[in-house]
């Protein structure tokens, strides 16, 4: 006899409404995607630098007065998804996004980190972003030692991948200024 297992799916308005009663709370390492509440890998001391590292060369690129920097906070990509990428660049707006989480329309870049989650984030975040519309995501390998840009979303699949190892160079597509060497990035 087989059993069937019924899965419940979350809304992010229902996942909200966990963090405000206290069921989850910001030390839960967990976010939101296609439904289920998924506990994230946690942030080794390899995966904090290399955010870090990250942080300071955009920082440092200019692009501040073109984009609003965000570091491991949630953008809400649908009904049932909100993941809380590790960078973020955002479209300026005069109030921080304090009204709401970000939204498909609003990011610029996402960017990835993974230590041990790289065939996750492929697999799974990857395409998740490219359905939403997400206009470009830097996936940084930090086992492969490589970063893989996927851009131009269309019809739910990025249609330009690459993949750029060290003693090279990532352009951001959907920010001209925005050129970081691979080797700066992995330390």
């Amino acid at each position: 006899m087989s059993v069937q297992i019924n899965r419940r799916h979350f809304t992010v308005f229902e996942y909200e409404q966990m963090v405000k009663t206290g069921l989850l709370t910001e030390q839960d390492q967990v976010e939101l995607i296609e439904g289920e509440v998924l506990e994230m890998s946690p942030i080794g001391s390899r995966h904090a630098a290399c955010v870090d590292r990250l942080v300071k060369l955009v920082a440092g690129s200019g692009i501040m007065s073109s984009a609003i920097l965000r570091v491991q906070s949630p953008i809400r990509l649908n009904d049932f998804s909100e993941p809380q990428p590790d960078m973020t660049l955002l479209r300026p707006r005069a109030d921080f996004y304090a009204a709401q989480h970000p939204l498909p329309a609003d990011v610029l870049l996402v960017v990835e980190v993974a230590d041990t989650s790289a065939d996750y984030d492929r697999r799974i975040k990857v395409p998740l972003y490219a359905r939403a519309g997400i206009p470009e995501v830097w996936l940084i390998d930090l086992t492969g030692e490589s970063v893989e840009v996927y851009a131009q979303p269309q019809g739910g699949e990025y249609q330009t991948t690459q993949q750029v190892g060290r003693g090279s160079t990532v352009n951001a597509h959907s920010l001209a200024q925005l050129t970081v060497g691979v080797d700066d990035v992995l330390g």
